[in-house]
């Protein structure tokens, strides 16, 4: 202990022991203030402000736009191997205007599966859709003219890793499986030798 500091006592509060009313009087009680028949004639306050209800739409943005950001730049990367894949030098233009015109897009489709990813519905859709382009998009790659694939298949690959990570975990494997058994049963290749 420090040189010259007191040990403060610590100031007892005299307590009273708790006051027993029977049910009965605490019945009466209640029915005489009234209290309940103000709450029946009262409407139901709603949950949250003003505010509150602005809260989760910015919530929802910046969700979505954490997605949007990776899935944007998962794009472009697309954009930029399809054309290396080909042998071709990409042209900066064209994936500029591609990546202007599909950005927007990409956008309001992250918000609005994110926003609706919780219901039965949506994941059904989101399923169907996932399945959907994992298909063409391998479909693309071992029948489609270079030309075709490098306008279809970066956007169908972001919009394929976009329905996977929506889709509850469940879903999602059931569609990779899908995918994959569809793949198999076409006698189509995934990996080029």
């Amino acid at each position: 202990m420090a040189k010259g500091h007191k040990t403060a006592k610590k100031p007892t509060i005299p307590l009273n022991p708790p006051i027993d009313i029977p049910e009965e009087e605490q019945w009466r009680i209640i029915r005489e203030s009234g209290i309940l028949k103000q709450a029946a004639t009262q409407p139901a306050a709603k949950e949250g402000s003003e505010d509150d209800d602005e809260y989760p739409l910015a919530e929802e943005i910046f969700v979505a736009t954490t997605l949007f950001i990776p899935l944007a730049f998962f794009l472009l990367l697309m954009h930029i191997l399809i054309h290396f894949q080909y042998g071709q030098e990409p042209n900066w233009g064209n994936i500029v205007g591609r990546m202007s015109s599909g950005a927007p897009i990409l956008a309001v489709f992250t918000f609005y599966t994110n926003r609706h990813k919780g219901s039965r519905r949506a994941q059904f859709l989101l399923w169907l859709l996932a399945l959907a382009a994992g298909i063409r998009l391998i479909h693309l790659v071992n029948y489609g003219n270079w030309l075709t694939n490098i306008q279809q298949c970066p956007a169908i690959a972001t919009v394929w890793v976009l329905t996977i990570i929506q889709l509850e975990l469940g879903p999602a494997v059931t569609s990779l499986i899908g995918v994959g058994l569809w793949v198999w049963w076409s006698g189509m290749q995934i990996l080029f030798k």
